[in-house]
């Protein structure tokens, strides 16, 4: 959770400034998308159910007020429900 303030800039710039659309679309096998209502980093309208639809075989599963750092601040949701997807 540590880092370059350089480096996270350039992620934010990265991902911010490119269209993931026809990569999700190419994508055949089974995805969980994880993201919450809350995120006050990546916006949930923007992300979440628009990546599940995209995948073809998406998987969301919605939080109501986990942060963006989800997986470390609510690990043991975050790890029940992964855990639950792989072993479908």
């Amino acid at each position: 959770m540590t880092g370059g303030a350089k480096a996270h800039y350039d992620g934010i710039v990265a991902f911010s400034q490119t269209d993931f659309t026809e990569d999700l679309k190419k994508i055949t096998v089974p995805v969980l998308v994880m993201h919450s209502e809350d995120d006050q980093i990546v916006p949930y309208v923007a992300a979440g159910p628009h990546s599940a639809k995209l995948l073809k075989n998406g998987t969301l599963i919605t939080y109501k007020d986990f942060p963006h750092g989800m997986p470390t601040a609510q690990a043991e949701t975050i790890n029940a429900d992964l855990l639950t997807f792989l072993k479908q």
